[in-house]
């Protein structure tokens, strides 16, 4: 009897146990539904963004002079220290004077004797005057008198000639800087020989301050910019003047701001670009021709401008995207254009109105069509554009990922 009921207590255990899981899994249904996810917004508002547009360039000196031989001879001596600024008229290189001043004593000795023969003529023709006046001489003897002295007045100026041009050999013996700058390495060296005929390069001035920056823009942003100056969506500034602002190389910002000085009249056919000139003060010398810069060309001020944190849009296949909570605390997607990226946001060209909330913090959470908690924190301020959201760095990598799916 004892083995009987033993063997109904065993028959009757597994039905005990479903009925407990049963139970147990009954028990959450019948609790409260999770928590909406907890997300913060930026109240979308208008503000005047100047337009921004980031270019490489590179440094050009704004004048640049190849100082060359202008006499055949021997280099005498370089007269100024190699990297040194120097002023315009400063005496760069010496050339052996010697050939130059025989050939200018040369010269002055036929003027001379040509002026000599000029005087002889012209006493000639005095004293003929009166003797053809008188019949004492023939006309034709007259007419020849006459010939001599235009021939020795002639002489005379083609001497004159020849000494100013023995002059500025002399004087080209001492080469000078046309510009003020500074003079490069000496390309040749005390004893070399140089020719007028070639050009003979000795050393380069150029002048750093101010300096040039140059720039290309493609035709069709260009054209853009163009587009949206004429119908009001960008202004300028009353002067007219475009401000450019550069950082260096080592990621520095360069204390001088700039303005656009050239725009080329063409389009480059290989590259569908526009050529675009800057000119900067360069009193600290910072900037050096042919050295990398990244220029920010401020292209006009929209004044009705958006602005979002870079990590509030998401890059799909589809384009930028933003998702939004409605006035049913209801997450939504909507497709944005945007503009130039700076200070880590975005500027927003179209697709959001004023009053529009934008999800900046929790996109992690926040899926299409569910339902949100906007953080009370962020609404206080929520108008205030690019308000800081304390937001993880997992929660910005999964904030990527999702934009890749994101409709």
């Amino acid at each position: 009897m004892r083995d009987r009921t033993a063997f109904r207590a065993l028959l009757l255990l597994p039905a005990l146990l479903l009925g407990a899981c049963d139970s147990e899994e009954a028990g959450p249904a019948t609790g409260q539904a999770p928590p909406a996810p907890e997300v913060q917004v930026q109240v979308m508002r208008t503000e005047a963004v100047d337009n921004i547009i980031e270019v490489p360039g590179r440094v050009q000196a704004v004048r640049t002079a190849e100082i060359r031989a202008r006499v055949d001879g021997i280099i005498q001596q370089r007269l100024y220290r190699e990297g040194s600024d120097v002023e315009a008229g400063a005496e760069l290189f010496a050339v052996d004077p010697r050939e130059m001043q025989a050939s200018l004593s040369a010269v002055k000795a036929t003027l001379d004797r040509a002026q000599a023969t000029e005087a002889n003529a012209a006493q000639d023709v005095e004293r003929y005057k009166g003797l053809v006046e008188e019949q004492a001489i023939s006309q034709q003897e007259y007419d020849t008198a006459v010939a001599r002295l235009r021939t020795a007045q002639a002489d005379v100026s083609q001497a004159k000639a020849q000494l100013d041009a023995a002059q500025l050999d002399l004087d080209y013996t001492t080469i000078s800087s046309p510009i003020a700058g500074r003079a490069g390495r000496a390309e040749v060296t005390e004893g070399a020989l140089v020719s007028a005929a070639n050009g003979t390069l000795l050393t380069t001035v150029e002048q750093f301050d101010p300096v040039y920056v140059n720039f290309s823009q493609s035709s069709s942003e260009l054209l853009s910019i163009r587009s949206q100056l004429a119908s009001g969506e960008l202004t300028r500034p009353e002067n007219g003047d475009v401000a450019v602002t550069l950082t260096l190389e080592n990621g520095s910002e360069f204390d001088q701001v700039g303005k656009m000085n050239f725009y080329a009249m063409t389009i480059d056919q290989a590259t569908g670009t526009v050529a675009l000139r800057a000119e900067f003060p360069n009193p600290d010398r910072l900037l050096l021709p042919g050295q990398f810069v990244n220029a920010r060309i401020q292209a006009g001020t929209r004044e009705e401008g958006m602005i979002l944190p870079q990590r509030a849009v998401q890059m799909t296949e589809q384009g930028p995207t933003v998702r939004l909570v409605n006035a049913e605390d209801v997450v939504t997607v909507r497709p944005v254009e945007v503009g130039e990226q700076r200070d880590g946001k975005w500027i927003i060209t179209s697709g959001l109105e004023p009053g529009d909330r934008v999800i900046i913090s929790g996109l992690q959470k926040a899926r299409p069509d569910q339902k949100v908690r906007v953080a009370e924190a962020e609404k206080s301020n929520a108008g205030a554009p690019g308000a800081p959201a304390q937001t993880s760095d997992d929660e910005v990598d999964g904030a990527a990922s999702e934009g890749a799916d994101a409709p």
